[in-house]
Parts: C-alpha cells; sequence; structure tokens
C-alpha cells in the first residue's frame, strides 16, 4: 500500500473531508497512522497500549456519519474507559485493569466517527506535569526528545504533535490539557465545568476540577470535537447552559474589541522565565494589533491560597481512589505499588478532616466569587501558560530531602506526625512549594473555578522549544475563548509548525 505522504498536512476536519470525498478511505487512514506510531513512538513512548488490530476491525464496518468519520485517534489512559481494554491510569496498581464499560465521552468520540488506534501514556493517577510514570517510563517531546512533553495528557501531546494522529483525548485537573499542548506547541482547549460529561464511573472527579476534551494541532478540530461531545449526560453532578450556536459555527464570527488583562506576575515566591514573559509580551502586542484593548491587571487572589486548597481536595480523592482500588482487588493497596509521592498524597488524604474540606471548598466558593467580578472588567485574561518552557525529563524527580520525608510519612511514624494538624497542614504547604519548584503553572484558577481556558502556541523559545501562552475566560464563555482563537490562528500561524522528528 502506498504511503499517504499528505496525511500530516490535514487536520481531523480536513481528513473526514477526504474521506467523505472518496479521495481516501479509513482503512488507508488507519493504516498510515499505525505506520507512523510504529516509526517514531519508540522514540516517544507516547502510546503505551497499542490497538491496532481493533482499529483495523473497526473500519472494516460503516462507521457513524459524524464529523471526523474515518479519523485516526486516541485515547488517554486515564479516564477515558474503552470497554475491553485495560486502563492503569499510569500506575502498576491497575496495571490489569480492564473495564467493562465506555466511558461516557468515549461513547461520543466513537459517535464523532473516530478510529481509536490505541491509549497514551499519562502519569500514575494524572498526578503530575511531566508524563513519566515508573510503569511505563516517560514520555518524550518530540521537539526535542531529551525534554519533557507535558502533564498529564503528555502522551496525547506528544503523539499529535509528532503527527502520528490529528488529535487526541485529554483530561485536565489543574493544567493537564494546557500543559502539555505548551511543551508541545499544539492548541489545549479546557471546557468549563458542565460542559463535556464525565460520567458513569467517575462522577465528580477531582469535586468538579476535572474536565475532558482534545489536544488538537487545529482550533476548528478543536470546536468541531466540543461540539460533537458537549451535553452533560443524565445524573451529571453538574450542569451547563447549551451554546446558542456551534461552537464551529463560532469560529467564522469576529471576536470584537475585546477588553484583555494581561499579567505575568511571580507567585510561589517563583520568578517567571523570561522566555514565558516575552511570549505573554508578544501575545499582547499582537492583541493590540488587531484592535483588543490590552491592560496589565490582574485577579485579587493569592496562588498560594488556592493552590493549597487545591492540593487539599485533590489528597483527599488520591486517598480515595486507593480505596477503590482495594474495594476492585478486595485487598489494600500495597506500597509498592504505588509511586512513593502519591503513596504520601493517600496518607495525608487520609489525615484530613471534613472541617479542611470544607474550608477548602469555601476558598474555591471565594476564588470563583472574585473571577466572576474580574470579568465585570475584563473579557478575558492572559497569562504563561507555565513560569518556564519545558523541563528535562527527569528534572521532576523529588529531592533527596524529599524522599526521606516520603519515606517518614509512609511509615508508622508517618500517622502519629500526621495526627497533628497543625504539622499536616505545615507538611502541606512545604509540599505545595516543593511541586511548583520549576514549573510553576497558572492554569489551577481556571480548575478551582470551573472556568474555560485555553494554551495557545504563539510562541517558540530561542531554542526551539514551544512556549505557550494561556487565556482564561468567564464560566460558560468557550464561544468568546474560540472566537478569539481562530483571529489569533489565523494573524499567526502555527499549524505547519511540526518537529524534525515527524520526518
Amino acid at each position: 500500500m502506498a504511503k499517504f505522504t499528505e496525511y500530516d498536512q490535514f487536520d481531523g476536519l480536513g481528513l473526514a473531508e477526504q474521506v467523505r470525498e472518496k479521495n481516501i478511505s479509513p482503512k488507508e487512514l488507519c493504516e498510515e497512522a499505525i505506520s507512523r506510531a510504529e516509526a517514531v513512538n519508540p522514540k516517544l513512548n507516547a502510546i503505551i497500549v497499542p490497538m491496532y488490530e481493533l482499529a483495523r476491525e473497526r473500519v472494516k464496518s460503516p462507521l457513524p456519519d459524524g464529523p471526523f468519520s474515518g479519523v485516526p485517534f486516541l485515547l488517554k489512559d486515564a479516564h477515558h474507559a474503552f470497554k475491553g481494554v485495560s486502563m492503569s491510569c499510569g500506575s502498576e496498581a491497575l496495571k490489569n485493569f480492564v473495564p467493562q464499560y465506555d466511558a461516557e465521552i468515549v461513547k461520543r468520540f466513537k459517535d464523532a466517527g473516530v478510529v481509536i488506534i490505541g491509549k497514551t501514556n499519562t502519569p500514575e493517577f494524572k498526578l503530575a506535569y511531566v508524563t513519566e510514570p515508573k510503569v511505563f517510563g516517560p514520555t518524550r517531546n518530540p521537539w526535542q526528545p531529551e525534554y519533557s512533553s507535558g502533564g498529564s495528557s503528555g502522551g496525547s501531546a506528544a503523539a499529535v504533535a509528532a503527527r502520528i494522529v490529528p488529535f487526541a483525548s485529554a483530561t485536565d485537573e489543574g493544567g493537564s490539557i494546557r500543559v502539555p499542548s505548551s511543551y508541545c506547541g499544539l492548541f489545549g482547549f479546557k471546557p468549563s465545568r458542565g460542559r463535556n460529561p464525565v460520567g458513569p464511573n467517575f462522577d465528580e472527579e477531582w469535586d468538579g476540577m476535572s474536565t475532558s476534551h482534545v489536544i488538537t494541532r487545529s482550533v476548528r478540530d478543536s470546536a468541531a470535537m466540543l461540539d460533537a461531545t458537549m451535553g452533560a449526560e443524565p445524573g451529571a453532578p453538574y450542569t451547563i447552559a447549551t451554546p446558542m450556536r456551534s461552537y464551529l459555527d463560532e469560529l467564522s464570527h469576529e471576536p470584537g474589541r475585546l477588553r484583555i488583562a494581561f499579567n505575568t506576575r511571580p507567585a510561589y515566591g517563583k520568578e517567571v522565565h523570561p522566555e514565558c514573559i516575552k511570549a505573554v509580551e508578544e501575545a499582547a502586542k499582537l492583541l493590540e494589533s488587531l484592535g483588543h484593548h490590552v491592560k496589565e491587571a490582574e485577579p485579587d487572589y493569592q496562588e498560594e491560597d488556592a493552590a493549597l486548597s487545591f492540593v487539599m481536595v485533590m489528597m483527599g480523592h488520591v486517598a480515595s481512589r486507593l480505596e477503590k482500588i482495594s474495594d476492585l482487588y478486595n485487598r489494600s493497596v500495597a506500597r509498592h505499588q504505588v509511586e512513593p509521592q502519591n503513596y504520601v498524597f493517600a496518607r495525608i488524604g487520609r489525615s484530613l478532616s471534613a472541617l479542611d474540606f470544607l474550608q477548602a471548598k469555601l476558598k474555591w466558593r471565594n476564588l470563583g466569587y472574585t473571577m466572576a467580578q474580574f470579568y465585570q472588567q475584563y473579557d478575558l485574561l492572559l497569562t504563561p501558560t507555565l513560569s518556564q518552557p519545558p523541563v528535562l525529563v527527569g528534572s521532576q524527580e523529588p529531592s533527596g530531602a524529599d524522599r526521606i520525608t516520603m519515606k517518614v510519612i509512609s511509615s508508622f511514624i508517618g500517622k502519629l506526625i500526621l495526627s497533628s494538624r497543625s504539622i499536616t497542614h505545615f507538611i502541606l504547604k512545604e509540599l505545595v512549594n516543593s511541586s511548583m519548584e520549576g514549573q510553576m503553572p497558572f492554569t489551577l484558577i481556571a480548575n478551582i473555578a470551573g472556568l474555560p481556558a485555553m494554551s495557545m502556541p504563539l510562541n517558540w523559545t530561542d531554542s526551539g522549544l514551544p512556549c505557550g501562552v494561556q487565556f482564561i475566560g468567564p464560566l460558560g464563555e468557550e464561544a468568546t475563548l474560540f472566537r478569539i482563537a481562530a483571529q489569533l490562528e489565523q494573524a499567526q500561524p502555527w499549524v505547519d509548525r511540526k518537529p524534525k522528528i515527524c520526518s
């Protein structure tokens, strides 16, 4: 079979159009994607569960007449359950878990017509901004493989950037769509809380901080896929008003003259890297040239306080996750089956009280109110996606001192230590500070408040690495973000930039 060398010149909608016009068949697209995966995945470790034979069987039968009928696709190996295919969530403890159902969003991906060829790497339980699970090893950045692809949807981002597929599924709990999109030079869109389904078995994942969507090369693929997947399933914990028109239609409408605030303020005691500051400043200049009102301004909140409340809730959910795994296998999760830092998170999560949880959630409400007030003056907020450009693989490993602390907390002595609320809170603050070292994200706020946000690949560093900028919008205002994204994509295109690994 001749290679379809033009494959990576098309986005998802473009490939679907080629199928509809019978210029190429779904089978030929499937084989091209598999061929590309086999060629570059050994260098990247983006795909950890190949589903090639399932994909080949899928294209033998008629596909749904969706917007992406016949287009190759990848699923993140967490949250996005596919019936009969293992889903480890990056953990040794779940390596043999095989779901007996499709997640609701996976059903909707299938209905959109995609052909799923595999599942992508993710850090254990999606709990890191780099994708380096011990059980599967690190995913590398297609632009420069000694660097990380970001996390937690790093496998999906690497595969899309390497042109294996035009888009792939992703989840975002604290930046897990936007961070790897920034690392890999892609468009990463996080919808509002309640916009996409989360069921059936993930219900109120991370108390509503978690949402699902895709990482794409083009803005229009992201908009079209959100059109295909949005809407709460029965019993969903959150709902949101249906948009007036499709998001794909929004791309043909001018955004108007928007009031856009921007800032690059340091936080957590960490300075923002000059390349990340430059990326925001250049984006602000581009926005001004397009006629928008751009002003340096910042919402009135403290990142440290927000991060602490975020981590408290997150650790409670890690503890709950281990309890669910124990129930699943009718035995306790052994320490060696979980990465040390996540075992510590679970230990701390078990020690936190209902009072801690409620106080954290009250801070979320206050932050949501603060952001709503801010959006009375501005339409969008522009920030760096991260405080640093991509980091080297292995650079985020815990320090020697952190390893000692984790070992103590994981021991019997740790139970005694964590029985003190004041000591537990001190440890929490130290963990927050340590976890933000070198990679301080500007993404948490959107998750805590449930706001739509996106990372856009408008800048590359002098060394040739992508360095994204983030836009955050008011609750339910995906349309505004998509309109400005389309305008910026046209003004400063990135879709044809690709890593050397693709050749």
